[in-house]
């Protein structure tokens, strides 16, 4: 459902299950030692698709540890992005001469627990979503659309986002912009980045799916 959703440079690999032959590097294992189980095994399983996206790119793989906010580090050569539910866990990757910014989500179809929806989303996005048309649980999809915003933001950028430092539109015909409320604190960052941000998504089998990916615009590297 994802590669949907993305550009044909982008190796997603997902899993609806843990395999039995999914395994950590040491240095992985060591992060989430004392884990609970349903922790580890996202953990692992996310690792394992992500290494195999790594080698449909033809790249080869080594340990992808978290950042101090929990963000996987990834070869400079690399964008890629991260996730996992309830029942499902992908990976998504891409070469950065051919990307500059890659973000997913995949969450459950079903609304979002109580209170959520007034502390991640600003005036105008509640007032949409009230007047939505039904058959979509919009409270989700905006929530998952601005995980995925903020994932393929924050690789490039260094920074991280507040959920109403973004304001998005969602459009029922599978795509959504996002409009940054925010400046880069280096704008030469910022060079082909495009203002809104626009991604796509779709449902089905119980879940939402939201990707966003932006074009590389040059050889200008990712923040280390």
């Amino acid at each position: 459902m994802l590669s949907r959703l993305l550009p044909a440079a982008v190796a997603v690999v997902a899993c609806r299950w843990d395999p039995p032959e999914a395994q950590l590097y040491p240095e992985e294992a060591a992060v989430v030692r004392h884990a609970v189980d349903k922790r580890r095994r996202e953990f692992t399983t996310v690792r394992h698709c992500a290494r195999r996206a790594l080698g449909r790119l033809g790249l080869p793989h080594g340990p992808v540890l978290p950042d101090r906010h929990g963000a996987p580090r990834w070869p400079s050569a690399v964008v890629g992005s991260l996730t996992h539910c309830e029942g499902y866990r992908a990976a998504a990757l891409a070469r950065a001469s051919e990307l500059a910014m890659l973000g997913i989500d995949v969450e459950p179809h079903e609304p979002l627990p109580a209170g959520v929806l007034d502390a991640i989303a600003r005036p105008a996005e509640r007032s949409w979503i009230r007047s939505a048309p039904p058959g979509t649980h919009w409270d989700r999809l905006l929530f998952s659309a601005k995980e995925a915003v903020y994932k393929a933001w924050y690789p490039r950028f260094g920074e991280q986002l507040e959920f109403t430092q973004a304001e998005l539109r969602l459009d029922p015909a599978g795509t959504f912009t996002a409009r940054l409320l925010t400046r880069p604190a280096d704008p030469t960052a910022a060079r082909g980045v495009p203002d809104p941000l626009t991604g796509r998504w779709l449902t089905g089998g119980g879940l939402v799916f939201t990707a966003l990916a932006v074009p590389s615009p040059g050889p200008a590297p990712l923040r280390p």
